[in-house]
């Protein structure tokens, strides 16, 4: 398990992997994080027992959204390796073609994953902000935010893949999923306007 300091500055190196996709990933991770915290600190308090049951299952599905987000973070970086490597193919025959096509629409689906996760992710902050322990409301709007991010990293990810892609209902199935996941923008800046007034108050 690389530490985030060597994981960012294999970012930052001239190696086109891991990149943007492989950040989307761990902002949703990110987010999904602080979704644990925020239940972690507030589940178990009297103050807050009529929101146990949201707490108790935002908490389980954050959880997993973590450990997959971050599966992607690798999933990726391998994916887009992949489409390089397939661009680097000659371009004369049949097989060499379904090999490039094959590795840009994997590439796409691994991009549409993180931004579903992301999306899921403004969901559970949106969902717990009327019941998450004041002492840390604002980490859901960091939480909404920082998942806002990563969706919108991992959709201009999923364009970059569509464009390069053959099967046209493939893409239109991955693009009609990729609007889907992108109306949570909208919903993320309505949870970090929400933290925001609650702060003010």
């Amino acid at each position: 398990m690389q530490t985030i300091d060597a994981w960012l500055d294999e970012l930052a190196s001239p190696a086109p992997a891991p990149g943007g996709g492989a950040a989307a990933a761990l902002s949703a991770s990110t987010g999904a994080s602080l979704i644990c915290m925020v239940c972690n600190l507030t589940i178990g308090k009297p103050k807050y027992a009529a929101f146990q049951e949201t707490l108790t299952a935002a908490l389980a599905r954050a959880q997993e959204i973590r450990q997959a987000a971050l599966r992607l973070v690798d999933e990726d970086a391998r994916a887009f390796s992949a489409v390089m490597a397939a661009y680097q193919l000659p371009r004369g025959d049949d097989a060499e073609r379904a090999a490039r096509a094959a590795a840009v629409q994997e590439a796409a689906q691994v991009s549409l994953r993180i931004a579903e996760l992301a999306a899921e992710v403004i969901g559970l902050a949106d969902g717990i902000v009327d019941g998450a322990n004041v002492n840390v409301i604002s980490d859901v709007g960091v939480a909404a935010a920082t998942a806002r991010a990563g969706l919108q990293s991992a959709l201009v990810t999923v364009e970059v893949n569509l464009a390069g892609m053959t099967d046209a209902q493939a893409r239109q199935a991955i693009a009609r999923e990729a609007d889907r996941c992108e109306q949570a923008i909208g919903r993320a800046d309505a949870v970090v306007g929400e933290v925001r007034g609650k702060i003010a108050r």
